[in-house]
């Protein structure tokens, strides 16, 4: 499936040419979400090694008193302002719509944290450079442990009509 993009943006922003490719995500079901942080847990487990909710590239926002959680994930946007924003590159798009962090290029400057309009990228406290959700390159553990199914991966296959989602929940 493809789709033109039509987005105003702010002077100086680069705008995509042409058609690009619907990539998978997760989708937000927060309705479902019961805010017990075990896809935090295995996010960071999987990414630094350690049960840590504060070094996972999820959050989840408990709202009006914990009557609801709104679990929030990196959008993987198509024109990416933290990449817009990166003084040095160190921000890239692949082909398959991962936007990823080059540690090795961030100076750890943090504008990419300031321009992210959904508050996913901050810089690591070992390191002091850009972290963000990267999808597990196609494998989410957040989606994987999810015990109430409030995270889905949904491939492009999945949003064509009839197709069957991906489910890591077996």
């Amino acid at each position: 499936m493809l789709f033109s993009s039509i987005i105003t943006k702010p002077d100086g922003f680069i705008e995509p040419k042409g058609e690009t490719a619907i990539n998978a995500f997760i989708h937000i079901h927060f309705d479902k979400c019961t805010g017990c942080r075990i896809c935090q847990l295995a996010c960071s487990m999987a990414l630094t090694g350690g049960y840590n909710p504060r070094r996972s590239r999820l959050a989840i926002h408990p709202k009006t008193e914990h009557l609801y959680h709104l679990p929030v994930v990196c959008s993987q946007c198509e024109n990416a302002y933290c990449m817009q924003v990166c003084p040095v590159g160190a921000i890239t798009q692949s082909r398959d719509g991962i936007v990823s962090i080059d540690t090795e290029t961030c100076v750890g400057c943090g504008l990419c944290g300031k321009y992210c309009p959904v508050d996913m990228v901050h810089l690591d406290p070992d390191t002091k450079k850009a972290v963000k959700c990267e999808l597990c390159q196609g494998k989410p553990a957040c989606v994987a442990a999810c015990p109430s199914e409030a995270l889905e991966w949904v491939t492009p296959a999945a949003t064509a009509p009839a197709a069957e989602k991906e489910n890591f929940h077996e």
